[in-house]
């Protein structure tokens, strides 16, 4: 009776034990895959909102806004309609649209579709008002005539210290979402009264996760935020990070994690379900308790079984005597088998989670040697030079002839004002400086150029600019001049890249009070259909680029007096050309 009542208790235990330890697992690795989750989904979601959040700063300074918002200009509404029409094509967003000072829509991208902004007065929504008292507003709000949430990114126009009106560019997430739910688990994105903004469950979209007071329900409705109906409430609950999900009358668990959004007031909040987890733990901590359980009864029956040889050897001590001893023996040595198997077990574990360790140590010593290959390149040889020449300085001494010492130490100075040069080069080119006026000479132009082009460039980029014009000082800042030469460099590159036997050629030449430099390269070339509008943002021959380089390469070109233009390359592929005023 005593045995049954140690097992049953023992059992007990065990399950209680375990049941604490499952779950204490399972929260573990739920937690650790919401929060792994919530960064990737929250990065996502960023990386959409930076794109498009430079898009209304640069549509307000656009010339076609102001004709078409001081109004009496058909001819000027239509060719903003369809500026807006193709921008909106080329960037994904959902709308662009004008909104004059009173509040009407006077220009959209969807000015030919049924549902056009165009004639439609949003005076009323805060994204409009917010824009025209600060210059610039965001709001995620449903759509009054689509019908279909977005982020309203709203920019005011200002000409000559007055207000004309604002431009306001839509943005969906159908895209982001979709993304979500692909992925296990929930996401949404709340705002700062815990309305679901976004989120990879589409019936939860513009549901609040708490109670709204009445001041909120009041100002949504008088806005249409959330459209006609105030928002209901999700079935969702959330406690730290422990949540709760109704779905078909049962409540299922999960675990949270959030990351704020770059939205005002927003936190992006993803949902692990903690079932799976908690079914993978409870099966291991059963398979533990199997093990222990079946350890026992071994225990138990060795002891039973020695109980009941003690019993035998009272009636037959003396015959069976030398058959205990030899089983005996076989237990011992059964034991120390065991022993040993299971020392050479934790040793092959601690061999197993050092080698983890050196692998895992040997892979960020080979990320960080990525990061400094490049300058440590540049740098090596001039090292092993310094070396030799110190060597054999070292030597000349020796046999004093300290006339070729002094030339060797005179060349280790030189060589490490060379690796001065490099290093305070890269510091130079990172250092953010003030744009003015200023002159460079262009020989210096060049060569930091080149130099923070480092071995992309070596071999393949050959310079023809005569020595008497590399001594040559032109106007502009030295930082901001290498930055346009990089720029058309780094396309040319770009261009010649995984070419047989790609070229580059930096020629030179100068006219006057103008220098003229030509960056030619033997690429395919830039594409007809966009020649005549290369230099215009947002239009690019690379795939996945924003079309912004050249753009603000030129501006920078002209600020300093000069100019890029885009030439005929003798031979076919690429040549741009560099004007810059002689200082």
């Amino acid at each position: 009776m005593l045995l049954i009542c140690l097992v049953a208790a023992m059992i007990a235990l065990l399950a209680w034990t375990g049941s604490r330890w499952a779950t204490g697992q399972a929260r573990a690795s739920a937690d650790a895959v919401a929060q792994q989750t919530a960064r990737a989904h929250v990065g996502l979601l960023n990386s959409e909102l930076q794109k498009f959040r430079l898009l209304p700063l640069v549509l307000s300074e656009n010339p076609e806004i102001a004709p078409a918002l001081r109004g009496g200009d058909p001819v000027a509404e239509r060719r903003l309609n369809a500026t807006l029409e193709l921008l909106a094509a080329r960037t994904d967003a959902a709308a662009i649209y004008v909104i004059d000072r009173g509040g009407k829509t006077v220009a959209a991208s969807n000015w030919r579709q049924p549902t056009s902004f165009v004639g439609q007065l949003y005076g009323f929504r805060p994204y409009f008002r917010d824009a025209m008292e600060r210059g610039g507003s965001e709001l995620f709000a449903l759509g009054t005539i689509s019908g279909r949430p977005g982020l309203y990114l709203a920019r005011r126009v200002d000409r000559d210290g007055q207000a004309l009106g604002v431009v306001v560019v839509k943005v969906e997430f159908d895209d982001v979402e979709a993304a979500w739910a692909r992925a296990p688990g929930i996401t949404v994105v709340t705002d700062a009264h815990g309305v679901i903004l976004v989120t990879s469950v589409p019936g939860w979209r513009f549901k609040a996760t708490q109670i709204l007071d009445a001041a909120t329900l009041a100002d949504a409705r008088r806005t249409l935020q959330f459209g006609a109906k105030p928002p209901k409430r999700a079935p969702l609950t959330i406690g730290g990070a422990d949540a709760r999900v109704e779905a078909g009358g049962k409540a299922n668990r999960y675990r949270a994690a959030a990351e704020p959004a770059q939205l005002v007031g927003a936190h992006l909040v993803h949902l692990a379900p903690l079932e799976p987890p908690l079914a993978a733990a409870r099966t291991q901590a059963l398979l533990i308790a199997l093990a222990i359980l079946l350890a026992a009864g071994m225990l138990l029956g060795l002891a039973l079984r020695s109980a009941e040889k003690r019993r035998l050897q009272r009636h037959h001590q003396a015959r069976l005597e030398a058959e205990v001893e030899r089983r005996t023996a076989e237990l011992r040595e059964a034991n120390a088998a065991l022993i040993v198997e299971s020392e050479e077990r934790i040793e092959a574990d601690r061999r197993y989670r050092a080698a983890r360790e050196e692998l895992a140590q040997a892979s960020r010593l080979g990320s960080l040697g990525q990061i400094t290959a490049g300058v440590a390149h540049e740098i090596n040889q001039p090292v092993a030079a310094i070396r030799t020449f110190a060597e054999n300085a070292a030597t000349f001494l020796d046999r004093a002839a300290p006339d070729k010492a002094s030339a060797n130490l005179k060349q280790i100075v030189s060589l490490t004002e060379r690796i001065g040069t490099i290093t305070s080069e890269l510091r130079a080119f990172a250092r953010r400086k003030t744009p003015g006026e200023g002159r460079a000479e262009l020989g210096s132009v060049l060569d930091g150029a080149l130099l923070l082009l480092g071995e992309r460039a070596r071999g393949v980029v050959t310079l023809r600019v005569p020595k008497g014009l590399r001594q040559v000082a032109v106007r502009g800042d030295r930082i901001r001049l290498e930055q346009i030469l990089i720029n058309l460099l780094q396309n040319a590159l770009d261009a010649v890249q995984g070419a047989r036997e790609g070229r580059i050629v930096v020629e030179g030449t100068r006219d006057g009070d103008t220098v003229r430099l030509s960056v030619i390269d033997n690429g395919p070339g830039v594409p007809v259909e966009i020649a005549d509008t290369l230099f215009t943002p947002f239009t690019s021959a690379k795939e996945g680029g924003l079309g912004l380089g050249l753009a603000i390469a030129r501006d920078i070109a002209r600020e300093f007096g000069g100019d890029i233009a885009h030439v005929a390359a003798p031979g076919g592929g690429a040549a741009f050309r560099l004007s810059l005023r002689a200082a």
